[in-house]
């Protein structure tokens, strides 16, 4: 480096950008601490903003990098879906449309899983998208094929043994692609319906009910402490599914139970049909 180009550099002033960076990285870094440093990108931003400083995304993606820290990252999933490559799949019947005009027209279901002291608990619900009400699940240590079957076999006990023209959506794991499980819904009638591999929202009403099942029951605020055993998540399940289909108010539904909508759609259907005189 010839000794001007260095006397130039050392007498330049700093540019307006680097002076805006030495003001607003300090405050970064302190939005980052005061938030249990859990903040990424787009939430310290928002802090940012919110705590009245005029800064872009961008920047604040740039500054980060600049100091090293970055956001929480949630723990390592476990997966619930593994797709077996040497099984045919199902056609996809539902492409993202999660509704039906009356009950039993389509089920959804998915497994979700509970870490507790023993071991992971798995969870599996048949829930129908007609009402939203969960007709058949499963809590079990493992995730094999048999788990589901036992939930299908709730269903079938709630719904009935026959029930031509339902379709019943899952993604592409092992357990929904199995012979046993196809089998299981050609006995009551039942067509098997099967989205892609690793792409939730081909299964987002069943997403949807695991989300909210581990807001409201697992890590809810009516949780009394850590699950010990995968018999306590059992336990708890039976009772919170329960409240979801008898009392737990469903925007979809108008605000009403599941239990109660479906009981007015039926009483709906008995006063429609025309009553035959006997003479």
């Amino acid at each position: 480096m010839a000794p001007s180009t260095y006397y130039d550099i050392k007498s330049r002033r700093p540019s307006a950008r680097s002076q805006r960076d030495a003001v607003l990285a300090p405050a970064l870094r302190q939005l980052w601490e005061d938030n249990y440093r859990v903040y990424g990108a787009r939430k310290l931003w928002k802090a940012a903003r919110r705590a009245g400083h005029d800064i872009g995304r961008d920047q604040v993606v740039r500054l980060m990098h600049a100091l090293g820290i970055e956001g929480a990252r949630r723990g390592r999933r476990v997966r619930t879906t593994r797709p077996d490559s040497s099984m045919p799949r199902h056609p996809d019947l539902v492409k993202r449309e999660f509704t039906a005009t009356t009950p039993n027209q389509l089920w959804v279901t998915d497994l979700t899983y509970v870490p507790t002291w023993s071991g992971v608990a798995y969870v599996c619900f048949i829930i129908d998208a007609y009402s939203r009400m969960i007709v058949g699940w499963r809590v079990a240590s493992h995730m094999r094929t048999a788990m589901v079957l036992d939930a299908i076999g709730m269903a079938r006990w709630n719904r009935g043994n026959m029930l031509p023209g339902l379709r019943c959506h899952s993604d592409a794991g092992a357990q929904f692609t199995s012979v046993r499980y196809g089998e299981r819904l050609a006995e009551i009638g039942a067509t098997p319906s099967i989205g892609t591999v690793g792409d939730s929202y081909d299964n987002a009403l069943a997403e949807t009910v695991n989300g909210y099942y581990k807001a409201e029951l697992i890590y809810g605020p009516a949780r009394t402490g850590p699950w010990k055993t995968v018999d306590d998540v059992e336990l708890a399940t039976l009772g919170w599914v329960h409240w979801h289909n008898t009392e737990r108010l469903h925007g979809y539904l108008g605000n009403i139970p599941p239990v109660e909508f479906e009981t007015i759609i039926y009483d709906q259907s008995r006063a429609d049909q025309h009553r035959v005189g006997i003479p």
